[in-house]
């Protein structure tokens, strides 16, 4: 037995929408695992300078530990390992801001940091991120013609 065109329309629209919203929470919640590992890694970074007064050479042998343990994954060069222990300092004190940048992706709070250079200024692109699911490339636009 065939299932009426109607009934059967509206049962796969309300399929599809599951899924959609299935596979956004999916990314949500890695996004936020990932943010929290950046968080972490820049944490530890900054702890263990302080504790031990390790200079640059950590970061460049921890990269290079790193890239060897997980070959072929990105993320573990010099330049993001400096990130993260900037993002780390950057909110590490500010209550209002740590929570936010979970809730945004890694690319734009890398735009954030070098673009903006105040925290409020850094809440409004935070907000308006998430507000209006920018993709990088609109991002990017957005600062740049602000700031022009």
């Amino acid at each position: 037995m065939q299932p009426e065109k109607q009934t059967y329309n509206s049962f796969i629209i309300d399929i599809k929408q599951r899924i959609r919203t299935a596979q956004y929470a999916a990314m949500k919640a890695v996004n936020t695992e990932a943010i929290q590992l950046n968080w972490d890694i820049g944490r530890m970074i900054v702890e263990k300078q302080e504790q031990f007064g390790w200079g640059k050479s950590i970061v460049e042998q921890l990269s290079k530990d790193l890239q060897e343990e997980f070959p072929g994954q990105s993320g573990w060069s010099e330049r993001n390992l400096w990130l993260m222990k900037q993002f780390y300092e950057n909110y590490r004190h500010n209550e209002i801001l740590q929570p936010l940048v979970a809730e945004i992706g890694w690319t734009h709070n890398v735009l954030i940091m070098s673009k903006c250079k105040d925290d409020l200024e850094r809440e409004f692109y935070i907000r308006m991120t998430r507000k209006y699911g920018w993709t990088k490339n609109v991002f990017a636009n957005q600062i740049f013609n602000h700031k022009n």
